[in-house]
């Protein structure tokens, strides 16, 4: 606790945005939401100075881009990387008991939360500083490998931009959540990233070897030539109608899904005229398990590239990814965890696309075992936080294990169900082809329903008044 309270304390000295003294209306939220992302899609279009014009033409790992809402050598590179980051490991940390913290107490929240926004610094300090060091936009000069062809000062001031932008967007993210936009800057750059995404694969008006990238344009221009429907049905190496169906399919699934809740029965055994419900959502763990995976992949990447730079090729960098001359991907476990591009692909290299499909769900059951159990989602937290937030019943309060017991029956089983169900929606994204990426597609529904759900609580605060006072707003 000691050393959160003094992560706590630094981040007092820190930059953030003021409170409002005032409840912000919703047309007034919607106008600074708009704002913060205006300014996010600036910084994401926005070169580093310094940096050569080639580096930001670099290719991008799609879950980077998707998860921390990044975009390679610009002022977003680091995305929300830093913040996601610091989050996760504070949230894991809580709920595993290594700090000793009661977040149900606003002081030890507060105490959190300050620690949580140093930590983010923290890590985008050194984010900024491994990316320089590691001359990651500029050429080598010759040997050793460190010899980097951009000079110190050059380095200095791109890792002073890069943790500045962390800075700007972490104001952004704290002004959003304080009240005077909706949701969260972190929900809303990655809706902004995927949506991004979506729209450039459909309407993209650039040729790639005299073939458009967009679908919609590469479909004008076959069917103009006099092809068929089937000639524009799947594609290789490109998104086909095939791909803009199973989008639609997948959001209308999701949409359903995220609005399913188990609801598990309550009686006692001396009073069985006495009945209740608990409504637990059906995808129980949401998407953090695709989640996982995809930052263990780009982990995978990342290692194997430290690696074979600067310990050489061998066995450790071909284990975790291996390249052909072309610099393709073509094993490793990297090479297995990476999704299928296409039907077309999936079904040319069999081997890849049921490995890929079980390494996601065997991955997708762990992670999601991982994550209730650290973050307070397990039977025994889940009945607690019912006793402590008035939750009565006879019989179970004097008990708690009685309610854990049965919580248990469901929680469990439900986490594996809804772990590999996710895993099989984004495992059919892929092999489809679908926009966004599976994973983009999980994240997007989800942010987009909770956006609903705060319009519409918002709009019923403003039409009925009086259920700000009975609420105690």
């Amino acid at each position: 606790m000691g050393l959160l309270k003094a992560m706590y304390e630094v981040a007092k000295y820190i930059p953030s945005a003021p409170k409002p003294t005032r409840r912000v209306g919703l047309g007034e939220k919607l106008l600074w939401t708009a704002l913060a992302l205006v300014l996010y899609l600036i910084m994401a279009h926005t070169p580093l100075y310094g940096v050569p014009w080639e580096a930001t033409r670099q290719q991008q790992l799609m879950i980077l881009q998707v998860v921390f809402a990044s975009h390679s050598g610009t002022l977003m590179e680091l995305g929300i990387g830093p913040i996601v980051t610091a989050g996760l490991i504070m949230q894991i940390l809580a709920g595993a008991k290594l700090i000793d913290i009661d977040l149900t107490d606003p002081e030890d929240r507060k105490i959190f939360t300050g620690a949580q926004k140093t930590l983010g610094l923290i890590l985008a300090a050194v984010q900024a500083t491994m990316y320089v060091l590691a001359c990651r936009y500029w050429p080598f000069a010759g040997n050793p490998i460190y010899a980097c062809t951009a000079s110190a000062t050059t380095r200095i001031i791109v890792a002073l931009q890069l943790f500045i932008a962390t800075l700007f967007v972490m104001m952004l993210d704290e002004m959003i959540q304080k009240g005077w936009g909706l949701g969260s800057g972190v929900s809303l750059f990655i809706l902004a990233g995927v949506a991004t995404t979506v729209f450039w694969d459909i309407f993209s008006p650039i040729q790639v070897q005299g073939v458009y990238v967009g679908f919609i344009p590469y479909a004008a221009s076959v069917l103009s030539a006099g092809g068929s429907v089937s000639n524009i049905l799947l594609r290789s190496g490109g998104r086909d109608l095939l791909g803009l169906i199973a989008t639609f399919l997948i959001i209308i699934l999701l949409i359903y899904l995220n609005s399913v809740r188990v609801e598990i029965p309550i009686t006692t055994p001396r009073l069985q005229t006495i009945k209740s419900k608990i409504p637990l959502q059906f995808l129980y763990v949401t998407n953090i398990p695709i989640l996982f995976i995809g930052i263990l992949y780009s982990n995978l990447i990342v290692f194997a590239t430290i690696t074979r730079t600067y310990v050489g090729s061998g066995a450790l960098a071909d284990l975790l990814a291996k390249y052909d001359s072309q610099g393709r991907l073509v094993g490793g476990l990297a090479y297995y965890l990476a999704a299928p591009n296409g039907l077309l692909s999936a079904f040319s290299e069999p081997a890849h696309l049921i490995i890929y499909s079980l390494l996601v769900l065997v991955f997708a059951v762990i992670f999601g075992i991982i994550w209730v159990e650290v973050a307070g989602l397990n039977p025994a937290m889940q009945a607690q936080q019912l006793l402590d937030s008035g939750f009565e019943v006879p019989g179970f309060r004097r008990n708690p294990k009685i309610l854990e017991q049965l919580l248990a029956r469901y929680i469990y089983p439900l986490t594996i169900l809804s772990s590999l169900i996710v895993g099989l929606i984004a495992i059919s994204a892929d092999i489809l082809g679908a926009y966004g990426s599976g994973t983009g597609l999980l994240l997007a529904i989800g942010i987009l329903q909770q956006y609903y759900s705060l319009i519409a609580y918002e709009r019923t605060l403003e039409a009925y008044p009086m259920l700000k006072r009975l609420i105690g707003e």
